[in-house]
């Protein structure tokens, strides 16, 4: 099977939630299953921002060969995956 098919993302940054403490959390402090720690705290998200400026702030920490080779393919691919998470529909 894909093994992307298996992996649960962030439905914000499209991060790989790999651990529970890479979850954010709840107003309530239960962990949230669709967001990670980095986007989504108490209930609510860290940054007020646009898909755009998302995809932007994640370009350089996803594009020096892990899972893009560069920022010009790290780009098309988020401007790709982005529109199919939660937080972006």
């Amino acid at each position: 099977m894909n093994e992307m098919c298996e992996m649960v993302f962030c439905q914000s940054c499209g991060m790989p939630l790999t651990k529970v403490e890479d979850k954010g959390t709840n107003a309530d402090g239960i962990v949230n299953e669709d967001y990670c720690v980095y986007c989504y705290k108490d209930g609510a998200f860290t940054q007020d921002m646009t898909m755009e400026q998302m995809i932007e702030l994640c370009v350089p920490c996803v594009s020096k060969g892990e899972p893009y080779a560069d920022e010009e393919t790290a780009r098309k691919g988020m401007n790709e995956f982005f529109p199919t998470l939660k937080r972006w529909r």
